[in-house]
């Protein structure tokens, strides 16, 4: 992992790193203000009309919302035991990639990767024109 944000970040300075940060932290307060006022609105539009029920302030949405997900959502999948300790450890081995070797890609495509790129190039090229030549010739 280490060095995918190496590759990530190489060309980065500091302070748009500390600036990336700042914008994910205000991001994710953001959209939790949001996911608040959103199920606030909803209940007080619908639940005291439909059931009779009283309107919630934007704090009882917060905890309302936090309630739900602890009982329902879970981590995503639900219905079996341990269900999130396996969920996680299944992801977790789907996505495990081995960056170790990405240390080598800039040299890689410096040295070979626009020769290659470009013989790629030149065969799908002729590929295609040998494909529209046959069908005129049809």
């Amino acid at each position: 992992m280490k060095n995918f944000f190496k590759h990530k970040m190489r060309n980065k300075s500091p302070l748009e790193i500390v600036g990336i940060i700042i914008f994910g932290a205000i991001a994710i307060a953001g959209l939790a203000i949001l996911f608040g006022f959103v199920i606030m609105w909803l209940w007080n539009w619908l639940m005291p009309e439909i059931f009779g029920l009283t309107t919630l302030t934007y704090w009882q949405a917060v905890g309302l919302f936090i309630l739900l997900k602890l009982l329902v959502g879970g981590c995503g999948r639900g219905g079996r035991k341990n269900s999130c300790k396996d969920y996680k450890q299944k992801r977790k081995d789907k996505y495990k990639t081995d960056f170790s070797k990405w240390e080598h890609y800039d040299q890689y495509w410096k040295e070979e990767g626009d020769e290659l790129y470009n013989k790629y190039l030149e065969k799908r090229f002729n590929q295609s024109n040998s494909n529209e030549s046959k069908s005129e010739e049809q």
